[in-house]
């Protein structure tokens, strides 16, 4: 079975849906702002991409110079196909999904000590690992305000000031009879 979810996971890919999240509706000439160090080619080739996986949709058009401008917004139907998807999938492929994401957020790191002159602390990089005990309703409102917190700052527009982030969370359950420390 090919999922969908294997279309997103692309490190490029992933940033540009999330150029489009919160019912953002972008040229691909904004969505290149956003994605600044994507070169053009290369983010026409993702935009088809996703267009084709039904990832992406094209919600207008217009006639700007002769050519035709397409505006791009994330398809109504994404979220539920992929539900369905992580549902039906094996073992094997959550594994494979999950090692996606670590590679991406790898990928991200390591473009990040590429730079000549990082600052941690004032950039802002951290990584931890904490284990808690939650019942399963205290996940669900931990994760509920996490979501809350985080979708309010994924309405910023790019600005001088304001430098891309990427924020990682993962939640994976310790086998019933483990005690954390």
């Amino acid at each position: 079975m090919e999922f969908k979810i294997n279309t997103i996971l692309h490190p490029v890919r992933m940033r540009i849906m999330q150029s489009l999240l919160g019912g953002k509706e972008l040229t691909a000439q904004e969505i290149s702002q956003r994605v600044s160090d994507v070169p053009q080619a290369s983010l026409y080739r993702h935009l088809n991409k996703l267009l084709e996986a039904e990832v992406l949709e094209v919600v207008e058009e217009n006639k700007v110079r002769g050519t035709i401008e397409k505006v791009y917004a994330l398809s109504n139907q994404l979220e539920t196909v992929t539900a369905k998807e992580v549902k039906e999938a094996s073992r094997q492929d959550h594994f494979s999904f999950f090692f996606s994401f670590l590679t991406n957020l790898l990928g991200d790191y390591e473009q990040y000590l590429q730079q000549e002159n990082i600052d941690l602390e004032k950039d802002g990089v951290s990584y931890r690992q904490v284990s808690v005990f939650l019942s399963n309703e205290e996940l669900r409102d931990l994760l509920t305000e996490i979501r809350t917190i985080v979708s309010r700052v994924m309405e910023n527009e790019p600005t001088t000031e304001r430098k891309a982030r990427t924020i990682s969370t993962i939640v994976i359950p310790k086998n019933a009879g483990e005690r954390s420390n």
